[in-house]
């Protein structure tokens, strides 16, 4: 696969053929979006089988830790939910109408990415609005949250933080929907989304690969593979496999982990605010995600060793573990 990756991307430009990748990240459909000459018409049709099989593949990583991660960082965050903030967050999740999720915090915590593709073949309004709301790709050579924040635009008074600007990203959404949960004079529907977002981009913020980027959509566009998994992206891999190394289900995995948080780590990481969690993130995908990967394989793809895949699944449990503690910290001091 990799060498025909190569070969068109020789034709049409590694930019083109990334901007395609990354579209796909985000659950769009590229092919009939490129703005192809028609000398290169023939040349994309002809390659078409071939980026199909890599394009099917990036949605896979459109979910930062996919739902299982999603619902074991709920699931922790429940665990740590002072009894009155909980009931506050119970009320506020039964008065979702919906209908995207259950009103159960485990199932809530995918409601963000429910809500943006389920326009994505109609009208798209939701999708083009809320879709890079979920990273924090800071580049892996010259990292900058400003740039990877599309300048960290401030909201127009009186703008709800759900109506805010597309061009955003997922430290400046949780900034955002943190001051608007925290706020009485919140209205009640932009009060629940606040807290339905944050349930999910807390998530999309601890996963290494949603915060960094090697110019390859953060992880997309590595084709990886390792005995007794699945062949697929290297982001697939952190947002998935390795999540479901940790236990029969989120439940199972989240009552381990959760075993495990002493009260120091829970001092320790309750500190800081969405930016430095973010950072912390980038740097385990800078030395861990990537720079862990062996080196390419002729066919273009990475071979994980066991050693990667033990030291990734030990940072994947660490950082659902920090989501869900941070996520509470979150919920107990806006609601309290």
């Amino acid at each position: 696969m990799q060498n025909a990756i190569d070969f068109v991307s020789s034709k049409l430009g590694t930019e083109k053929l990334l901007n395609a990748v990354e579209l796909s990240r985000y659950g769009a459909r590229p092919l009939c979006c490129w703005e192809t000459s028609l000398a290169l018409r023939p040349l994309v049709a002809a390659f078409t089988a071939c980026l199909i099989a890599i394009l099917c593949a990036c949605p896979q990583g459109a979910r930062a830790w996919g739902s299982e991660g999603h619902a074991i960082v709920a699931l922790i965050a429940e665990h740590y939910l002072q009894p009155q903030v909980r009931a506050k967050v119970d009320k506020l999740l039964a008065s979702d109408k919906s209908g995207l999720t259950r009103h159960d915090l485990a199932s809530a915590a995918a409601w963000a990415d429910k809500y943006r593709d389920s326009d994505r073949d109609g009208a798209r309004v939701r999708y083009e609005q809320t879709h890079r709301w979920h990273f924090t790709d800071m580049d892996l050579a010259a990292p900058k949250l400003d740039k990877a924040c599309y300048g960290m635009a401030v909201l127009s008074p009186g703008t709800p933080a759900s109506a805010g600007p597309a061009r955003a990203c997922a430290v400046a959404k949780i900034d955002q929907f943190r001051a608007e949960l925290r706020s009485a004079k919140t209205p009640h529907d932009e009060r629940l989304r606040a807290l339905l977002f944050l349930l999910h981009l807390m998530g999309d913020v601890h996963q290494p690969l949603h915060n960094a980027s090697d110019k390859d959509a953060g992880g997309n566009a590595k084709e990886v593979r390792a005995d007794g998994l699945p062949a697929g992206t290297l982001h697939h891999y952190w947002d998935t496999e390795f999540v479901r190394l940790l236990g029969s289900s989120p439940v199972d995995a989240a009552h381990k982990l959760t075993a495990r948080i002493t009260p120091r780590q829970i001092e320790e990481w309750t500190r800081g605010d969405a930016s430095s969690w973010s950072k912390q993130s980038f740097r385990l995908a800078k030395n861990h995600a990537y720079g862990k990967l062996p080196p390419r394989q002729a066919d273009g793809t990475y071979s994980l060793p066991p050693n990667y895949i033990k030291n990734a699944r030990r940072i994947v449990a660490t950082q659902l573990a920090r989501g869900g503690v941070r996520l509470a910290a979150v919920l107990n001091a806006a609601l309290q």
